[in-house]
């Protein structure tokens, strides 16, 4: 498809002798949300370090933009648009809220510069207060806040959001859910790996779910919703 900005196409992955990833091949479209689903240790996470560049791929190819990306670096990829928000969130707990943020500043792979220090505190409101305290002082759910908010820092095309609800107060994924609606708006590609599907049927647009390591369903998330046999095989708990 010509609105193709991610393409992923048989990637195997192993960590160490264990072969972790087979033939891992999905799209994701420019502008769209694309729901990563599957039980714990299926394989998600994995998918999203390859793609960043933080686990090696054995073979298959990762393109963003027509641009093959799986042999770079992980601060290549994030210099030619990608951002990840990983599954542990990985602030630096000895400095600031407003460290965090400044430290991850930076133009996108076109210059563009929309997320700026004022336009992040007027998206994550709660941070603002809390600009002067450490990160490792916040609670989970504001430090999973603080982490999609640094990720914007660096004005990403695509954003990679790992297990972004799991284990939060309810109030928290409220509002990661209202985030995740208004960064659709903008034309920004998000990836979201998650177990909880009923989290992402109205937030994603297309959904893949994978399974022991290998892909088992492309389609929409309206597709999805209807298709009892998957929902049941694969994502039941």
């Amino acid at each position: 498809m010509t609105d193709t900005i991610l393409d992923v196409r048989e990637i195997d992955v192993f960590y160490a002798s264990s072969h972790i990833l087979f033939d891992v091949s999905f799209t994701a479209r420019k502008g769209r949300t694309l729901a990563l689903l599957g039980r714990n240790g299926a394989g998600k996470s994995t998918t999203m370090k390859a793609i960043m560049g933080v686990v090696p791929v054995r073979s298959g190819t990762i393109c963003l933009g027509g641009a093959e990306i799986q042999s770079c670096t992980p601060h290549r990829v994030a210099q030619m648009g990608v951002g990840l928000v990983p599954e542990d969130r990985q602030v630096f707990p000895g400095h600031t809220v407003e460290d965090n943020l400044r430290i991850a500043m930076k133009p996108g792979s076109e210059g563009q510069t929309e997320w700026h220090m004022d336009n992040i505190l007027s998206a994550f409101p709660l941070l603002e207060r809390l600009m002067d305290r450490k990160a490792g002082m916040l609670s989970g759910g504001e430090q999973q806040l603080l982490a999609m908010a640094r990720c914007l820092m660096g004005n990403p095309d695509v954003i990679l959001l790992d297990e972004p609800s799991e284990g939060l107060a309810p109030i928290i994924v409220q509002q990661i859910d209202r985030l995740i609606r208004e960064l659709r708006q903008t034309g920004i590609t998000i990836i979201l790996a998650e177990q909880n599907m009923h989290f992402c049927l109205g937030i994603s647009d297309d959904a893949v779910v994978i399974d022991k390591g290998r892909i088992v369903y492309s389609d929409t998330i309206e597709a999805l919703r209807k298709d009892e046999d998957v929902l049941s095989r694969y994502l039941a708990v």
